[in-house]
C-alpha cells in the first residue's frame, strides 16, 4: 500500500498534514508530488517536501490518491500531468479522497459526471456544471471516491478514506 498527495504551495496546512501522519501512524508510505521541487509552503507557514514532480509520477506504483485543498489545487488543475495522473486512478478504480478545494482537481480531469460528491461552499456550483451531484455534508463516500467540504470535517474525512484502504476498494 502507498498513497500518493498532489499538492502545491499554499495548501490547506491541516487538509495535507493530518492525511500524511495519520497515513504515516498506520505505517503507510505517503508520497508528495507537486509542479514545484524542494519545499512547499502551506497558508499558514508550514512547510512538506516534495519526494516528486508531477512528470515522474506513474500512476500505476500507488493505490491511493489525496488531494488536500487550499490554494494549491487552482494551481495544480492547469497542468497536464495532474489530470492525467487523476483519471489514471479514477479509471482504474483506486482510492481517491479530495477535500475543501481538493475536487477542483477533478472537476478539471473530467471525473465526476454523475458521481456524488461534497467540497468547499465556493466550489459547489462548479461541480454542479462538471455534471456532479453536490451534497452538503461533512463527508460523502460514492464508491472510490471520498470527498469532504472543509478542515473541520477531517475526522470524518479519514476514517472514511481509511475504511476504503482498508477496504481493498483498489483491487
Amino acid at each position: 500500500m502507498k498513497v500518493l498527495i498532489l499538492s502545491s504551495d499554499y495548501f490547506e496546512d491541516v487538509e495535507l498534514l493530518v492525511p500524511y501522519y495519520r497515513l504515516k501512524e498506520e505505517r503507510i508510505p505517503v508520497e508528495i508530488a507537486s509542479n514545484k521541487s524542494g519545499k512547499l509552503i502551506g497558508k499558514h507557514g508550514y512547510e512538506v517536501t516534495v519526494d516528486r514532480g508531477l512528470q515522474e509520477i506513474a500512476p500505476e506504483d500507488y493505490d491511493a490518491l489525496l488531494l488536500p485543498g487550499g490554494k494549491a489545487p487552482a494551481a495544480l488543475r492547469e497542468e497536464p500531468s495532474t489530470v492525467a495522473i487523476v483519471r489514471a486512478f479514477m479509471q482504474n478504480n483506486r482510492p481517491v479522497a479530495a477535500i475543501c478545494h481538493g475536487p477542483q482537481i477533478l472537476i478539471s480531469a473530467g471525473v465526476l459526471q454523475d458521481r456524488r460528491a461534497t467540497c468547499y461552499r465556493s466550489v459547489a456550483d462548479e461541480l454542479k456544471l462538471a455534471g456532479g451531484h453536490y451534497e452538503d455534508r461533512e463527508v460523502v463516500t460514492d464508491g472510490n471516491l471520498v470527498t469532504s467540504r472543509q478542515p473541520a470535517d477531517l475526522p470524518a474525512f479519514m476514517r472514511e478514506f481509511m475504511k476504503l484502504l482498508k477496504s481493498g476498494a483498489s483491487s
